[in-house]
């Protein structure tokens, strides 16, 4: 196929640059903040916690973070409440614009089952930093296993959403086309 028959792909808005561009710096702090939280009883740091599952579980991955991390695993929890805002903004954003161009009936219902992935997933990732700032000290099992089913909703809520993001771009039988 002759690639002129196709308009040029539109570029990216301004807003959808901004969001992507703070998600991921937000990002790299949450990844730096996490490093010095590895360790033996926290071998992947802040996610160890979130799926800790057991009191027993977060006391170990506690006391192995001495009394200086846990300002920091206090800190990464407080962020993440910026980088769910922020990862939200960019997924609907890119949701509303991998869906524009599809007039059919099925892509908008697709397209709102994403968005209503993406809104659960954040929705446990709130609740899921609130139980895990309230499971400092002392961590109990009630709160500890919240924390893990809120964890595995979130990252299911994301895989799925995203899942469905590449299934709508890769149905596409032509290139985004301008909205007019």
């Amino acid at each position: 196929m002759d690639s002129a028959q196709y308009p040029p792909l539109k570029p990216m808005r301004f807003p959808i640059k901004v969001s992507t561009v703070l998600c991921i710096a937000l990002l790299l702090m949450l990844v730096a903040l996490n490093q010095p939280l590895k360790t033996p009883a926290a071998p992947q740091g802040m996610i160890s916690l979130q799926l800790s599952g057991t009191a027993e579980q977060a006391q170990a991955i506690l006391a192995s973070w001495r009394h200086e991390n846990l300002s920091l695993a206090r800190l990464s929890l407080w962020i993440d409440f910026l980088f769910i805002a922020a990862y939200l903004t960019v997924l609907f954003q890119l949701t509303r614009r991998f869906t524009a161009d599809r007039p059919g009936v099925r892509e908008k219902i697709t397209g709102r089952w994403i968005r209503s992935l993406f809104i659960i997933a954040a929705v446990s990732d709130v609740g899921e930093n609130i139980v895990l700032l309230n499971n400092f000290s002392p961590p109990d099992n009630t709160l500890s296993m919240v924390a893990s089913i809120l964890a595995l909703v979130k990252f299911t809520g994301l895989l799925l959403g995203v899942a469905g993001l590449v299934i709508i771009r890769a149905a596409r039988r032509q290139p985004l086309t301008p909205a007019s």
